[in-house]
């Protein structure tokens, strides 16, 4: 569902005249905005799981946008982070760029700038949530193998024939292949060599 929906820009910001006209130029330029005046409160409002990104500021009342960046990060689902600050501040760049932003720009922020690390970000949201949906697809299909299925599929991607197979599990070489034709056709894949590299997907999937 949350595919279907237009992106949502969030600005955290505690100036209330800057964010206002964020707020604005986002709107003219056909985004859905909704502003914040702190971290605090951007998190007692918690998103919707939508597409989007989250402009913010650095130095703000109270937790910091850095203080922010870091609790996203702890979410399952983090919305990608562009900075906006008035400082000229070397540190919090580098710490923000390394926890993940994908931009740390400098107020006054020129338009142009701001629109072409938004659609990054959005860009880098949209890959995000395909991977997760990826992965949750490959983990649901893996679900519906039965045990035995799985048997003959670990072996599968070891290399083993149906006849090794069927030695190995005291089972007719019959069965493996049924066994085999069945694996197959529920993860979707076509030849041994794709479920290896199912395999190698599913032992790098996130937690």
């Amino acid at each position: 569902m949350s595919a279907s929906l237009p992106p949502l820009i969030h600005v955290v910001d505690d100036d209330e005249s800057l964010r206002t006209a964020l707020l604005r130029l986002l709107g003219a330029a056909g985004f859905e905005a909704r502003g914040y005046a702190t971290t605090g409160n951007f998190l007692l409002w918690p998103p919707p799981d939508r597409p989007g990104c989250v402009l913010l500021d650095v130095r703000m009342p109270g937790p910091s946008g850095l203080d922010l960046q870091a609790a996203l990060q702890r979410q399952n689902n983090p919305l990608p982070v562009v900075f906006l600050t008035g400082y000229a501040d070397v540190a919090a760049s580098v710490r923000a760029m390394k926890a993940g932003a994908v931009d740390f720009l400098t107020k006054p922020v020129e338009r142009e700038a701001l629109f072409e690390a938004i659609q990054r970000a959005l860009a880098h949201d949209a890959a995000q949530r395909m991977a997760r949906a990826e992965a949750e697809r490959l983990r649901a299909a893996f679900a519906t193998l039965t045990p035995r299925e799985r048997e003959v599929f670990n072996r599968i991607v070891l290399g083993q024939i149906n006849k090794q197979i069927a030695d190995a599990l005291g089972i007719a070489e019959r069965t493996v292949k049924i066994q085999r034709a069945q694996l197959m056709t529920k993860l979707g894949a076509g030849s041994a060599a794709e479920l290896g590299r199912l395999a190698e997907r599913l032992r790098h999937l996130p937690d």
